[in-house]
């Protein structure tokens, strides 16, 4: 018969070696996520930059040339997390969530954002019955599963929360913002 204390010696190996795995694992995916991010910011500045390029009016006789600052310098270009779209362009899905001011319509949000906005509009008011991510899921229509919920609804729901478009009086539960809600 084994030991009591060797049991747990063993179990508490098997433990640390899984956390070594999943440090090992996070390590990796935060690699990923750099270059990915490095690579996103990339595309966001030439995006602004084709913008620029193409809003200048030929008839004025503008060059194509970027934008330089009073000493010569080419002009700083807004960071991605800066540049928020505006209502009047259309939004791509997975595209950066603005925050909330007065005069936003919720047409700057992605499709999936304003959908589930429009779940909330038709459910609860500003401020009052909240609504879980489960709840959100089903009327939606996805399946109920951990990976609908965390990652298609949760994190959306979230990141509109840090955003200013809802609010979490209770963790967990979501209602419109009261600005948003008044505004849009």
């Amino acid at each position: 018969m084994a030991s009591v204390v060797g049991l747990l010696e063993a179990r508490e190996l098997a433990a640390r070696e899984r956390v070594e795995g999943l440090r090992e694992e996070v390590d990796r995916v935060l690699a990923e996520l750099a270059d990915a991010e490095t690579d996103w910011k990339g595309w966001v500045i030439a995006r602004q930059r084709v913008g620029e390029v193409l809003a200048e009016s030929p008839k004025t006789g503008a060059s194509a040339v970027a934008p330089t600052s009073a000493g010569g310098d080419p002009a700083p270009v807004a960071s991605p997390e800066q540049s928020a779209p505006s209502p009047a362009r259309p939004v791509r899905p997975g595209s950066i969530v603005p925050v909330w001011r007065p005069g936003l319509a919720a047409g700057a949000l992605a499709v999936d954002y304003q959908r589930i906005r429009a779940l909330l509009g038709g459910r609860s008011s500003p401020g009052g019955e909240t609504v879980s991510c489960q709840e959100f899921a089903a009327g939606l229509g996805l399946e109920p599963t951990s990976a609908n919920i965390e990652g298609r609804v949760r994190s959306r729901a979230k990141r509109l929360t840090d955003r200013g478009w809802l609010a979490e009086p209770v963790p967990g539960r979501f209602t419109l913002a009261v600005g948003p809600a008044a505004d849009s």
